[in-house]
C-alpha cells in the first residue's frame, strides 16, 4: 500500500515543462489544472523507489493510501496506464513515463499463453517482479482461492491501441527502437485478432473472458478504430510500411461510415452483427476523439455541437461538464477533460476555460481527479457479454484516467497525434 501522496512537492520541477514555449505564464485555469495533474501522475510513480518498471493503480481511496473497496477495481488498467504514459510526457517527464511504459512492453513482450503481442485489461499494481508479466488477480479470503475477473484477463482492441500509442509516444521522444517494435507488435496483433471484413469493414472489440473460454466480441466501436487509426497514422510515419497506409485506410474508414451528416455525430459503432449501425446507445468518447485524428474532415466537427446538445451537463444552463451517455445524470470528468482538449484543438479557449475552472474543484485530497461527480453514473453498456442490465458504471473514486487526461488537455497535448494542439499553437 502506498503512503500519502503529496503532489504539490513537485511543483517547482514541472512549472516550466508543463506549458507550450512562448505561452503566457499567468496563472490560467489550465496551468492550475496542468501543475495540480502532473503533480498527482508523478507522485503515482515517484512512490515506489528506483527506476524500475511499475504499473499504476487505477482507482484510489480518497487520501490516495490504497483502494479499500471491492478488489476488481484495484487493478492497473491497461488503458489508465497507457495515457499516464502519455499524460507524464506532455508533463516533460519522461523518465517516469518510461518506469510506466517499460512495463507496459515487458506486458506486450508475452505472458502466460506465450509471445503473442497481447495485452491483459489490468495488471497487479506496483513494481513488476514477474515475468511473463501476470494479469490482474486477487486473493479471495472468503473462498480460499486465487481470483480474476473475466474483463481484466480479456483483450479490448482499443486497450492495445492506447498501449501502442504510449509506446510511439516514447518511442519519438527518447528514439528507443524497442518502444517502436513493441508498439508495431501490438498493432499487428490487433489486425490479426481483430479484423472483420464484414461491411462496413473495420476492426472487432477484442476478446473476453478466461483463457480457456475466451469468447470474441464481434461488434466494432467508433472509439476502438479511431484509437487504430491513430496507431497506424503513427507507424506509417516511423516505419513506413504499406500494411500500416492499408490497415489506417480501414480504420478510418469505418469511423467515416459512423459519421451521421444529417444530426452532425458519430454512432458509436455497430451491434454484434457487425454491420447494423448501434443506434441504442450514445458515447461521448466516440464524438470527441475522431475530430482529434490528424488530417480529419472538418465536417467532424460538428460532433462536438451534438456532444454538447446530449452530453453536456449544465448548472443554471451554463455547461460545466460532460456526461458519459446521454442521460446526463452526473459529469465524468475523464470525458470532460478530452472535451476541453478539443475545444483548444477547435480554437475555442473560453469554452476549455469554463471546463478547466470546473475541474480545479474535482482534485480528491490524495490528488488524483474524480472519476465523477456524484456516487455513480451510468454509460447504458454492459459490464460482459452475459450482463442482461446496463451495469457498467463510473463512480466518484479518485481515477488515474481522468486525471492523465486532464494533464493532457491542460498541456495541450494530442495523444492521438503526439503533437500540441493546433488551434492552441
Amino acid at each position: 500500500m502506498i503512503s500519502k501522496f503529496r503532489p504539490f512537492a513537485f511543483v517547482c520541477t514541472l512549472a516550466a515543462a508543463i506549458m507550450p514555449t512562448g505561452q503566457a505564464a499567468a496563472d490560467t485555469p489550465a496551468r492550475q489544472v496542468a501543475v495540480r495533474a502532473c503533480g498527482a501522475l508523478l507522485a503515482r510513480v515517484a512512490a515506489f523507489p528506483g527506476n524500475g518498471p511499475v504499473f499504476l493503480r487505477s482507482y484510489d481511496s480518497a487520501l490516495g493510501e490504497g483502494l479499500g473497496v471491492e478488489p476488481v477495481l484495484g487493478g492497473a488498467f491497461t488503458y489508465d496506464n497507457a495515457l499516464a504514459i502519455i499524460a507524464l510526457h506532455a508533463c516533460g517527464e519522461d523518465a517516469a513515463a518510461r518506469r510506466v511504459g517499460d512495463a507496459l512492453l515487458a506486458a506486450a513482450e508475452g505472458d502466460r499463453l506465450g509471445p503473442a503481442g497481447r495485452l491483459r485489461n489490468a495488471y497487479r499494481p506496483g513494481p513488476l517482479t514477474e515475468h511473463p508479466v501476470p494479469p490482474m488477480g486477487w486473493w479471495s479470503e472468503q473462498d480460499k482461492r486465487w481470483v480474476e475477473y473475466p474483463y481484466q484477463v480479456g483483450t479490448a482492441t482499443g486497450n492495445v491501441a492506447w498501449a501502442a500509442l504510449a509506446l510511439l509516444t516514447l518511442a519519438e521522444a527518447t528514439g528507443d527502437k524497442r518502444y517502436l517494435a513493441g508498439a508495431a507488435k501490438l498493432a499487428d496483433w490487433a489486425v490479426a485478432t481483430t479484423y472483420d471484413a464484414r461491411q462496413p469493414p473495420g476492426f472487432s472489440g477484442g476478446i473476453y473472458g478466461y483463457d480457456d473460454k475466451p469468447d470474441r466480441q464481434t461488434w466494432k466501436s467508433t472509439e476502438h478504430n479511431t484509437d487504430l487509426a491513430a496507431v497506424f497514422d503513427w507507424l506509417i510515419r516511423l516505419q513506413p510500411e504499406e500494411k500500416w497506409r492499408a490497415n489506417a485506410q480501414i480504420a478510418r474508414g469505418f469511423v467515416a461510415a459512423q459519421w451521421d451528416a444529417s444530426s452532425g455525430h458519430f454512432w458509436v459503432g455497430t451491434t454484434p452483427d457487425g454491420s447494423t449501425p448501434n443506434r441504442g446507445n450514445a458515447g461521448l468518447d466516440a464524438q470527441l476523439w475522431p475530430p482529434l485524428l490528424a488530417d480529419a474532415p472538418v465536417a467532424w466537427q460538428a460532433s462536438i455541437h451534438h456532444a454538447e446538445q446530449a452530453h453536456g451537463v449544465r448548472k443554471e444552463n451554463v455547461l460545466t461538464g460532460f456526461d458519459f451517455n446521454d442521460d446526463r445524470d452526473g459529469v465524468w470528468w475523464e470525458g470532460t477533460a478530452q472535451a476541453a482538449l478539443l475545444y483548444r484543438a477547435l480554437g475555442r479557449r473560453q469554452d476549455a476555460d469554463r471546463l478547466f475552472v470546473a475541474m480545479t474543484d474535482q482534485f480528491s485530497p490524495g490528488g488524483m481527479i474524480w472519476a465523477t461527480d456524484s456516487a455513480q453514473i451510468t454509460t447504458g453498456f454492459a459490464l460482459s457479454p452475459t450482463s442482461t442490465t446496463a451495469d457498467f458504471f463510473y463512480f466518484r473514486l479518485p481515477h488515474l484516467g481522468a486525471t492523465a487526461w486532464a494533464a493532457l488537455a491542460a498541456t495541450g497535448w494530442n495523444p492521438l497525434t503526439g503533437a500540441r494542439v493546433a488551434g492552441d499553437q
